[in-house]
């Protein structure tokens, strides 16, 4: 496979799992602000560094910004690369640049949510929930297809690859802004405030009725820490994602030459081990911040040795180039650039 094509697909779907993540951050949070009485934990500003995107916030709003700032920042800004409306314009922009690789029901997907989001007029005047839900349900709608009609080749494993890249690295963000800053008073302990706000921090991450599934009475802060990173089962857990990185990766290098493991193959595997074999009690005892920005680091070091060794071609890539990839490079798609929101429609 050409590594412009693979480049292309992995990014696709990295774009298209952020745009779904963020739809869903912002649809809690809104549910969340009208719910929660005057003076509890503000649910904006921590959307910020969820996304990773806290340093160019501050940049764009120097004097600060309040919800509305917040939503605009992550749905529509035009000078923030990772809003969901420029990650779908990156994702459709890498679609039309391999749409003889893609099926022809992907591309209509992902060129129908673009042009919603584009030109809809009526779309930008529904409730914002409503606005949040049809975008979410749209991504929802491309990984269905993705799955249905794609076939399980290398085109399959590295779209699946930058799903699963990106899903972890949601989880793994919302999880870490959020849990301390809800860690409760004793007061407030096993309070219908308390309980709520953990709700919030599960449906975030879209695992609610799961955790609910596979946990019975009160929601406690280790629980849903335990059931975000270490559930063996949960398509958006850690453990789940690493684990089926891991098992992409091998596919994917099935016809490499046997013999010592290179960096890659290492780092997946001991990551996969350290996340699958492990607990929470030991997690909180040894810090949940400092483990969660290990592993936070731990997969961007992937993304850029992925990058390395199957998006750059070895006659165009020297060893300081490949080592001087930066961690921002899973904010920038390597292939498209700010030229492609103005594309026009095929």
């Amino acid at each position: 496979m050409l590594s412009r094509v693979a480049d292309s697909l992995y990014w696709i779907n990295r774009y298209v799992e952020r745009a779904e993540n963020l739809s869903r951050f912002v649809e809690v949070s809104e549910a969340m602000a009208l719910d929660c009485p005057p003076g509890s934990a503000e649910p904006w500003q921590p959307l910020i560094d969820a996304s990773g995107d806290r340093d160019l916030f501050d940049q764009l709003y120097p004097s600060g910004g309040g919800p509305d700032q917040v939503v605009e920042f992550l749905v529509k800004a035009e000078d923030n690369p990772s809003s969901i409306v420029n990650c779908i314009a990156l994702a459709r922009e890498n679609a039309r640049q391999i749409r003889d690789v893609i099926t022809t029901e992907m591309w209509e997907q992902i060129n129908d949510l673009y042009w919603t989001l584009l030109e809809s007029d009526s779309f930008w005047h529904q409730p914002p929930q409503e606005q949040l839900r049809e975008i979410r349900r749209g991504c929802q709608l491309f990984y269905g297809i993705t799955d249905a009609t794609l076939s399980r080749d290398l085109s399959w494993q590295f779209s699946r690859l930058g799903r699963l890249i990106e899903r972890a690295d949601k989880t793994t963000r919302i999880l870490d802004v959020k849990y301390f800053l809800l860690l409760p008073s004793p007061e407030e302990v096993g309070g219908v405030l308390d309980e709520l706000q953990w709700i919030s921090l599960l449906r975030s991450a879209g695992a609610y009725q799961m955790f609910r599934q596979s946990q019975q009475g009160v929601i406690t802060p280790r629980a849903v820490a335990a059931f975000l990173l270490l559930d063996r089962n949960f398509p958006r857990s850690v453990r789940y994602c690493l684990e089926r990185i891991d098992e992409t990766l091998q596919v994917v290098a099935a016809g490499a030459a046997a013999g010592k493991p290179d960096p890659l193959e290492c780092l997946s595997g001991l990551t996969r081990a350290r996340w699958s074999y492990t607990g929470i009690d030991e997690l909180v005892t040894g810090g949940l911040h400092e483990s969660i920005d290990a592993l936070q680091q731990d997969l961007n070091n992937l993304h850029e040795l992925i990058h390395a060794r199957y998006f750059v071609l070895p006659s165009l890539a020297t060893a300081d180039e490949a080592a001087a990839i930066p961690p921002a490079q899973a904010s920038v798609s390597v292939s498209a650039t700010s030229h492609d929101l103005a594309c026009a429609p095929a």
